[in-house]
C-alpha cells in the first residue's frame, strides 16, 4: 500500500499542532490542567444511501461514509465520558449553508430536531482530559407503577381474540413461552369478518358493529388527543398520548391492560406470577401445564374479597419506583410482593428512537408490546426494538412491529433494550399510506 507523502505530512502537522500549541492554549483559556494525552477521531458526513445494521444506535456514526442510517446522523448523546473535560471539533467542509444540515445541537433536557446533511462534510472529533468529579445525574420523572384494577374476565372476552382464552392454548402458548422467554401472538384483538353486504345489513338490526382492532385504529387517528415529546433526547425521542385527552375506546383499552383479568391471563401465557391465582412453583410440580381458570366468577370474587380484607387491615401503598419502563435511572426496587405494571402510548414517526445508555438499569420484568397502524412496516425502517446482552454486542432478539399483534418478552437483570431509529426509508410508506407518517404501540411492563 502507498500513501501520499504530502498528505501524510499535512496529518503530522495538525496533530503536532492540536497535541502542542492548541492544548497549552486551550489550558489558558479555560484555567484547567489538562492531562497530555488528547483522543482525535476523524468522521465522515455524507448522504449515502446505505445501510448497515447495528445493534448500537448510539454508534450511528463509523469512521466512514456508512452508517446505520440512510444519510449520516449521530443521534443525542450525553458525551459524559470519564475524566472529559473539554470536547472540540474542526470542521473541514467545502462551500456551506445552513440548509445543508449537519448543524451541532445542543440541548439541556428539551427534544429537538435531529438534522442531516445533503453533502460530505469532514471533522475531528477530540477530547481533552483532567481529573475531575463527575456531574451531577439528571433525575427523570417516573411513571408509576400500580396493582392491578378491578375487572373480572367479562372484559377479555369483549376484546380478545377468542382463541387466546382457550385454556388448551393457553398452556400451548405458556409451554413455548417458557423455552423461549417470548411469543408474539398474531390477531390478538378482535377483527371484523369479511362478509357480504346483505348480512351485514341483515345483522345490523341485530347489533353488528366494528370489532375492537379496528375502532382502536379510527380511535388513534383522533385530533383532540395531546401527544407530548419524551426526552431527553440523549435517551430518546418519541411522543407519548396524555391519557387525559384519550377517546373512550383507547381509554378503555388501557383499562384492559391494567385489569386484574389481563394479569391473570399473562401469567397463564408466561407461568409468571403475576396473579394471586397463577400456580405457584409447588403448584407447578404437583400439576404441570395446568393453566389457571380466567373465565369463573368465583375466583375473582376471591381476589375482591382479598382486596377488602387487605384494605380494611393492611392498606397497600402503590409501588413508585425509580425507574421507568424503559430502566431509567436509579436503582432497581425490590418486590413489593404485589404483581404492579406500568405502561403508555406512544407515536412513533422519522427521526424517532431509544438509545441505550450507561445509567439504565435493569431488572426482570415482562414486557408487553402491542402494534397499531403498521400495515407493510418494513423493517428496514427502524421503529423495532432489539434486545441485547449487557456489556455485549450481540443481539439476543428483534421484535418488529406488526400489525394487531401482541408481544411478550421476559427480561433478566442482564438484559437491556431500545427502539432503533426511524430512518427516512419510512416516508416511502406514505405513497400507500398517505395519511400514516408512522404507527402506535401500547408499551407496559409487568413486575411480579
Amino acid at each position: 500500500m502507498f500513501y501520499n507523502i504530502g498528505h501524510l505530512l499535512c496529518a503530522y502537522f495538525l496533530r503536532h499542532a492540536l497535541c502542542e500549541e492548541f492544548q497549552v492554549w486551550l489550558s489558558d483559556v479555560t484555567q484547567i490542567v489538562l492531562e497530555p494525552t488528547i483522543d482525535i477521531s476523524c468522521a465522515k458526513y455524507e448522504y449515502t444511501g446505505q445501510s448497515l445494521s447495528d445493534p448500537f444506535p448510539r454508534a450511528s456514526v463509523c469512521y466512514s461514509s456508512k452508517t446505520c442510517v440512510i444519510a449520516d446522523v449521530l443521534l443525542c448523546h450525553d458525551d459524559e465520558l470519564e475524566g472529559r473535560r473539554i470536547a472540540f471539533i474542526l470542521y473541514l467542509v467545502p462551500p456551506w449553508e445552513k440548509s445543508d444540515g449537519g448543524t451541532l445541537d445542543l440541548y439541556s433536557t428539551d427534544v429537538g430536531s435531529l438534522e442531516q446533511s445533503p453533502s460530505p462534510v469532514m471533522s475531528l472529533l477530540g477530547t481533552g482530559y483532567a481529573w475531575s468529579d463527575p456531574p451531577a445525574r439528571h433525575i427523570e420523572a417516573p411513571l408509576a407503577r400500580s396493582p392491578h384494577i378491578s375487572y373480572d374476565h367479562e372484559i377479555l372476552y369483549e376484546w380478545i381474540n377468542q382463541v387466546y382464552l382457550d385454556l388448551d392454548s393457553q398452556a400451548q402458548i405458556q409451554e413455548e413461552f417458557e423455552e423461549r422467554s417470548e411469543i408474539l401472538l398474531k390477531d390478538f384483538l378482535k377483527v371484523s369478518p369479511v362478509v357480504e353486504f346483505d348480512v351485514i345489513c341483515q345483522n345490523w338490526s341485530e347489533g353488528w358493529q366494528k370489532e375492537k382492532y379496528q375502532l382502536l385504529c379510527e380511535a388513534l387517528e383522533n385530533k383532540e388527543i395531546h401527544w407530548s415529546s419524551r426526552g431527553p433526547a440523549n435517551k430518546r425521542l418519541y411522543e407519548a398520548a396524555e391519557e387525559h385527552s384519550l377517546p373512550d375506546t383507547l381509554k378503555k383499552f388501557l383499562q384492559l391492560l391494567r385489569s386484574e383479568a389481563l394479569f391473570l391471563l399473562l401469567s397463564n401465557f408466561t407461568g409468571l406470577k403475576l396473579h394471586f391465582l397463577a400456580p405457584s412453583d409447588e403448584d407447578e410440580d404437583a400439576g404441570e401445564g395446568q393453566a389457571a381458570d380466567t373465565s369463573g366468577q368465583s375466583s375473582l370474587k376471591s381476589e375482591q374479597e382479598e382486596t377488602e380484607q387487605r384494605a380494611n387491615g393492611n392498606p397497600h401503598q402503590p409501588h413508585q419506583p425509580e425507574n421507568t419502563p424503559e430502566a431509567q435511572d436509579g436503582e432497581t426496587q425490590s418486590s413489593s410482593g404485589t404483581p404492579v405494571c406500568a405502561g403508555e402510548l406512544r407515536r412513533w414517526t422519522h427521526g424517532h428512537y431509544t438509545l441505550v445508555h450507561d445509567s439504565q438499569a435493569t431488572e426482570f420484568a415482562l414486557d408487553l408490546l402491542f402494534f397499531c397502524g403498521c400495515e407493510e412496516w418494513d423493517p428496514e425502517y427502524g421503529g423495532f426494538t432489539s434486545y441485547i446482552a449487557k456489556g455485549e454486542d450481540e443481539e439476543l432478539l428483534t421484535v418488529n412491529p406488526e400489525e394487531n399483534c401482541l408481544a411478550l418478552v421476559y427480561r433478566d437483570k442482564e438484559t437491556m433494550k431500545f427502539v432503533k431509529y426511524i430512518n427516512h426509508r419510512s416516508l416511502a410508506r406514505l405513497n400507500k399510506h398517505p395519511n400514516r407518517t408512522g404507527f402506535w404501540d401500547f408499551s407496559f411492563v409487568y413486575y411480579e
